[in-house]
């Protein structure tokens, strides 16, 4: 007998957390960072490819990085939106709040530390929301518009931009921001 209320307080306790319901909800959201972050980076990478020296790049980013957001997120359900941050943001648009912050701050730690990687997601509940957050890491590429020796025509274009500009001197490897994909609770 206690064998089975044992084993029955366990399948109970294994629904809960495997429930079809939460399970979705994160697909859900995994699957709204991978529209914005699939759709930035591939637009990205040819800009980088049909110019190398990272200008058009720059441009691209200036002209068009929160367009797409805006675009993505009009494909989404109203329950949902995805957005990108970080703690040196370079676009005003993407500070982050409080909870971004602390989330950011862990994740950059388990990064240094190495007891993370850029491929997890981080679910995190807030009172209204539950976010799903995926690192992004400093690319080699990366480096021409966010690195430590940027070419002075891209410095320009960035301070032209981005008067209050903090999402420079970063190395290879290093924590950059996340993808955030945030669910209302129904």
């Amino acid at each position: 007998m206690k064998l089975q209320l044992v084993m029955a307080s366990l399948l109970c306790t294994a629904s809960i957390y495997a429930s079809p319901t939460h399970l979705n909800e994160t697909q859900e959201g995994i699957k709204y960072i991978k529209m914005l972050g699939g759709s930035l980076k591939s637009q990205l990478k040819a800009q980088l490819q049909a110019d190398p020296s990272g200008f058009s790049a720059i441009g691209f980013c200036t002209a068009k990085a929160q367009l797409i957001t805006n675009e993505v997120n009009a494909q989404l359900p109203d329950h949902a939106k995805v957005r990108r941050t970080s703690l040196r943001t370079r676009n005003s648009i993407n500070k982050p709040d409080i909870k971004d912050i602390e989330v950011m701050k862990e994740i950059e730690d388990s990064i240094k530390n190495k007891t993370a990687t850029a491929t997890m997601i981080r679910k995190v509940n807030t009172k209204e929301t539950t976010r799903y957050y995926k690192p992004l890491i400093v690319e080699a590429a990366c480096l021409k518009c966010h690195g430590e020796n940027i070419s002075p025509e891209i410095q320009a274009l960035i301070q032209e931009s981005y008067p209050d500009e903090n999402a420079s001197h970063y190395t290879l490897g290093a924590f950059r921001g996340v993808i955030v994909s945030e669910i209302k609770k129904r």
